[in-house]
């Protein structure tokens, strides 16, 4: 009897995770020039004018793997994925109200 073992890796996020361009573009897995494209489509907001001091939150790293998969899966754009994800966040606010 043959035994498979998979194994799984990960990165745990939380709220206090903080990265920097590097490895936003690793958990991502996109290059440098996407991350600057979705800086000026304002899907993510740059923390400092050097990209060098730049430190991602917890929220912009979820926003950038959203929009990479809506790129992929569903083939939206830039500005689409913008849109998308600001009706996202206002959906879950919304929902968070309502539980109240």
């Amino acid at each position: 009897m043959t035994k498979t073992v998979t194994y799984i890796t990960g990165t745990v996020l939380d709220e206090n995770t903080r990265c920097g361009l590097k490895e936003l573009c690793t958990l991502c897995n996109v290059p440098a020039e996407r991350i600057h494209e979705m800086i000026d489509e304002g899907l993510i907001e740059a923390p400092s004018s050097s990209p060098l001091q730049w430190r991602f939150t917890y929220t912009e790293i979820r926003r950038v793997q959203t929009a990479v998969h809506l790129q992929r899966d569903l083939r939206v754009n830039l500005p689409g994925c913008a849109l998308v994800l600001d009706l996202l966040e206002e959906l879950e606010k919304l929902r968070q109200q309502s539980n109240r």
